[in-house]
């Protein structure tokens, strides 16, 4: 029954999510003045083509536990965790998408249109598909975080590479990437401790043989039981596209505002409201700087000035004038239109670059605390903060609904290999119900933690790493041979795809 009804739904689904995302794009695009289509369209494919390697890996994850316990049917424990995904990814805030955004180089992002700019997004993601499928041929693991964010290392890297010497460019913002590493650092040992202990906890609480045991044949578990894997499975998809599915989403952003500017620079909203409100919080953070302008400055770019300390994370007096006189001149300038949407497409790229840099500064002293303020100044500056990111850090809803078509079309497609490695290859028995239900638990409540502070992390290394511990605290013992390969793919993605994209990047940029 469950294979008869299996494909009909699964291109119903499809075809329903194509035509939505054909459409919304064709309205998006009505305001665009060019369209390179033979590009978009190529840069679309190669973005949406991580995110259906990323369901290889990642997704793939979610249900391995409920298919290799016979929970669910795998057909159906695909299509469940899809739409799980799906709800994560539309439900998500975005945070994480554009955390991993800010790695990249200021000024690539400033010019995504130019040749540079395109020369980054292409390599990048084609450096993180070629890794992630090597490594789901053989069956390993791997990271999809691990490898985008080494991508976008390496771009940076061979971006500081090529510069002139001595010229003012920035390469990875390494303050952020630290913060990042340490989470994607932590969170695997955070599954293998916490998992651990988890089970024993279960087995001193819960003394239910059944528990413990391996499933027999094809037998589905006792209802109980399978009802508590059904809902960790569902948590960790929920999850999963929450954390995961917004990394595609960034990057698919930075295509957009690149090659149709006009159309996705920024966020044209037809609320008057909303504009009011941003040059309140404008004239708001305007009189808080004022206070720390030391007298006798002068300042003769401003915009050079604010630039360059986004550049190099340094702060001085003539930045603080600087930012305050940036402030003022672009919001002076978008003042004269009653909406967002009635922004001229001639000016839409030069404004949101403008708003882009003004967010960037702000963040040294909202996040860095470069410029120490008073509670009331530093409140200021984040309301302020808020509006401009939502001036220019905003998903349409069809990005989001396209990464997750492509994530669970990844998971149908490839779910097997990695299955077996989670289920039979990483302890030396067969996965219980209780291990896949500890190691579920703990990869849920992980993800979700990491989304809600806009931090990434790897379902792939959080619910392996949490197998990993279950068999350890059950006495159950380690395939080492497989252990070793994932600690191997682990250590060798991030050198791994920071080569692959600095080569690339190189490469294109002879190209473009």
């Amino acid at each position: 029954m469950v294979g008869k009804w299996f494909t009909p739904i699964f291109l119903a689904i499809l075809l329903g999510g194509l035509a939505y995302i054909g459409y919304a794009l064709a309205q998006d695009l009505q305001s665009a003045t060019y369209v390179p289509w033979i590009l978009l369209g190529l840069a679309l494919l190669i973005a949406l083509g991580f995110e259906f390697v990323n369901g290889f890996h990642d997704t793939a994850n979610a249900v391995a536990t409920v298919i290799y316990t016979r929970s669910l049917p795998a057909e159906i424990a695909v299509i469940w965790s899809g739409f799980f995904n799906f709800l994560g990814v539309v439900l998500s805030s975005g945070a994480v998408a554009f955390g991993i955004v800010s790695l990249l180089p200021v000024e690539l992002i400033l010019q995504v249109g130019s040749g540079a700019g395109l020369a980054m997004v292409f390599a990048l993601l084609a450096a993180a598909i070629i890794w992630n499928l090597g490594t789901w041929y053989l069956g390993l693991p791997s990271s999809s975080s691990h490898t985008l964010i080494g991508s976008i290392i390496g771009v940076g890297l061979a971006n500081q590479f090529m510069a002139s010497q001595g010229s003012a460019t920035s390469g990875v913002d390494w303050s952020q990437a630290s913060n990042i590493g340490l989470s994607l650092l932590i969170s695997p040992l955070i599954g293998f401790v916490c998992s651990a202990l988890l089970l024993l906890a279960l087995k001193l609480l819960v003394r239910n043989k059944a528990l413990y045991e391996e499933p027999k044949g094809n037998q589905p578990p006792p209802m109980w039981i399978r009802g508590l894997l059904i809902f960790t499975c569902t948590g960790v998809s929920f999850a999963h596209g929450s954390n995961d599915g917004q990394k595609g989403m960034g990057l698919i952003m930075l295509i957009l505002i690149g090659l149709v500017p006009t159309a996705f620079a920024l966020n044209r909203t037809p609320d008057a409201q909303y504009l009011r409100a941003y040059e309140i919080a404008s004239h708001n953070v305007e009189a808080a700087l004022q206070k720390y302008v030391k007298p006798g400055l002068t300042v003769t770019d401003a915009r050079a000035e604010v630039s360059n300390a986004v550049k190099t994370k340094k702060w001085n007096d003539n930045t603080t004038l600087a930012l305050q006189q940036f402030v003022h001149s672009s919001t002076e300038q978008i003042s004269k239109f009653p909406t967002l949407e009635a922004v001229p497409t001639s000016l839409i790229g030069n404004i949101r670059n403008d708003i882009y840099l003004i967010g960037e500064a702000l963040k040294l002293i909202d996040k860095n605390k470069l410029l120490p303020m008073q509670a009331d100044d530093l409140n200021a500056v984040k309301a302020y903060h808020a509006a401009v990111d939502n001036a220019t850090k905003f998903i349409p809803l069809w990005v989001k609904v396209a990464v997750a078509l492509a994530l669970g079309l990844g998971t149908m497609v490839g779910w097997k290999r990695i299955v077996v490695t989670v289920g039979e290859k990483i302890g030396k028995t067969h996965l219980t119900y209780g291990q896949g239900a500890a190691a579920e638990v703990v990869a849920m409540v992980t993800i979700g933690a990491a989304d809600h502070l806009g931090l990434p992390v790897s379902t792939t290394h959080v619910l392996s790493s949490g197998v990993a511990g279950t068999m350890a605290a059950n006495g159950s013992g380690l395939q080492w041979s497989t252990v070793r390969n994932m600690l191997l793919a682990w250590v060798l993605t991030l050198p791994a795809s920071i080569a692959l994209s600095s080569l690339l990047f190189i490469l294109l940029r002879q190209v473009f």
